[in-house]
């Protein structure tokens, strides 16, 4: 499990950098803050210990009673977006309630960062475009099967379409992480990240940004 802190952004698009040595760095530029620390989860209350992260702005109307009390009771203002980060106790005591995240303070340029978020929906596709399927051949004749996925079962035994077959259906759409991306700039006052390569998610799309989990050594996270 990741327990490295993190905030949460929005994907504002791609853009380019030049860096010293002269080499042109294609990034993803996220909005990740203000960050609001609107709660906190206690291993004596809950069993564990997490940080409850706020951002963006909601609607009064649209919060319901009992989440506006727990805001009010907080001390914040109601966010758009909520989400739990699972953190050591020791990163969670330097986190108030009501106290905004600064980047400068929780990442480094050149960290290494995993990067969460929900991949652009692209409708029924067929197995070409959603398994990468070759297709059939082109020649001989063909017809009515160049981008058919083939057979998909066997004929007598066990006589049936097996689970998990590849097939056509919805494609995209889904919860999906990209790993040990590294933060190329930060700049904490316009609360950005320059992310080097491509996160998911479509422009304006919720993203999670938390330090990596499987190259830790490649850019320690502080508390």
């Amino acid at each position: 499990m990741n327990t490295n802190p993190g905030v949460l952004g929005r994907k504002l698009g791609s853009t380019q950098i030049f860096m010293p040595n002269g080499d042109c760095v294609s990034c993803a530029v996220i909005e990740a803050g203000p960050n609001t620390v609107v709660g906190h989860r206690t291993k004596e209350k809950d069993g564990y210990t997490a940080l409850i992260v706020g951002f963006g702005k909601r609607k009064a109307q649209r919060t319901n009673k009992p989440l506006a009390g727990q805001f009010k009771k907080a001390g914040v203002d109601a966010p758009q977006h909520v989400r739990e980060f699972r953190v050591a106790a020791e990163v969670l005591a330097n986190h108030a309630v009501g106290s905004t995240i600064a980047l400068d303070q929780l990442f480094t340029e050149g960290q290494t960062v995993d990067v969460a978020g929900k991949t652009r929906g692209r409708g029924f596709q067929g197995v070409v475009r959603r398994w990468s399927f070759a297709g059939f051949v082109q020649t001989h004749g063909t017809h009515e099967y160049r981008r058919h996925g083939g057979s998909i079962g066997t004929n007598m035994t066990p006589g049936r379409t097996l689970p998990n077959i590849k097939m056509p259906g919805h494609y995209g759409d889904e919860a999906l992480t990209v790993l040990n991306q590294k933060i190329v700039k930060i700049d904490a006052e316009k609360h950005l990240l320059l992310i080097a390569g491509g996160v998911p998610g479509a422009r304006n799309s919720l993203v999670a940004v938390r330090g990596a989990i499987k190259r830790p050594n490649a850019g320690k996270a502080k508390a």
